[in-house]
């Protein structure tokens, strides 16, 4: 089924909301509206409204001009077999150790690599961002500095990349957790795809909030690739939950913010071991002072 979008711009946040909202009640009803900051510092706001049906232009001009935005620019998108493409772009990834792949690319698995299934039905933390290349990476690194790890949990584990990454190269079972229940259920469809039945524990739990989670604690290693926001957020209880002389590997932030979460580290017992970039994102290994 082709798709139809209308797409404007606005200077200002209140009246492009306003437009959004205005057009939630067309009669050729938007199966979706939303409104977006265009990220060049330019102060500008994007409406985007998305149809399975040719619009009303008139009418969406119309609202253009009493919102005092742009006429929209409507375009039609051609039916798309959305899985098919990402297996197309989304190419296998090396980070250090690890090869993550789809199914499709299994006859490029190198010989002398940890392999990660991920199928592009599941694209969401495949390895394909930075911060999770840079997770993975980091963890290479303490892999190749000789560190193993014996208690191991993964915070905000999304689809488990990095939990398996553990539980491909060290004994033992690896903690996974996840506020969101859908990526919990995806968690456990990528461990079993790996035959890592038994290896990962998934938990849908925010943070340490889990018995399972407390209970096991202190850990010799922290992972959580979330935001910067709920790292910070989360540095106390990161530094009651390491044991001395453990790590953490903290991503989901961007350069510019890293200074920032380090600090808040820093002031519960944890000192910089590496700090790795990947483009706009930063990945910050921490150990906890003995």
């Amino acid at each position: 089924m082709p798709t139809f979008t209308a797409l404007t711009t606005l200077k200002d946040k209140v009246a492009a909301q306003a437009l959004a909202d205005a057009c939630e009640n067309l009669l050729s009803e938007p199966t979706g509206v939303g409104v977006f900051e265009v990220e060049d510092g330019s102060n500008t706001w994007e409406v985007g409204i998305y149809f399975v049906e040719k619009p009303d232009e008139i009418a969406l001009d119309l609202l253009a001009a009493m919102n005092g935005a742009r006429p929209f620019a409507v375009s039609e998108l051609p039916e798309t077999d959305w899985v098919a493409e990402v297996k197309r772009e989304l190419a296998p990834i090396t980070a250090g150790r690890f090869f993550l792949y789809g199914s499709h690319d299994a006859d490029k698995i190198p010989d002398d690599c940890v392999p990660l299934l991920i199928e592009a039905a599941m694209a969401f933390g495949t390895g394909h961002h930075g911060t999770t290349q840079g997770c993975l990476q980091a963890l290479h690194n303490l892999a190749k500095r000789g560190f193993v790890g014996k208690s191991v949990v993964d915070l905000g584990c999304g689809t488990a990349v990095l939990a398996m990454g553990v539980a491909k190269i060290w004994p033992g079972v690896v903690l996974a957790s996840d506020i969101d229940e859908v990526a919990t259920d995806t968690a456990s469809a990528n461990i079993a795809c790996n035959n890592l039945g038994g290896r990962v524990n998934v938990i849908t739990c925010a943070g340490f909030d889990h018995p399972l989670l407390r209970n096991n604690a202190p850990y010799d290693l922290i992972l959580a690739n979330i935001l910067k926001g709920p790292l910070i957020a989360l540095s106390e209880d990161m530094g009651e939950s390491c044991s001395a002389g453990g790590y953490v590997i903290l991503s989901g932030i961007l350069n510019e913010q890293a200074g920032g979460t380090k600090s808040a580290y820093e002031a519960h017992g944890f000192v910089e071991v590496e700090h790795l970039i990947v483009g706009e994102w930063s990945t910050l290994c921490l150990q906890k002072r003995k």
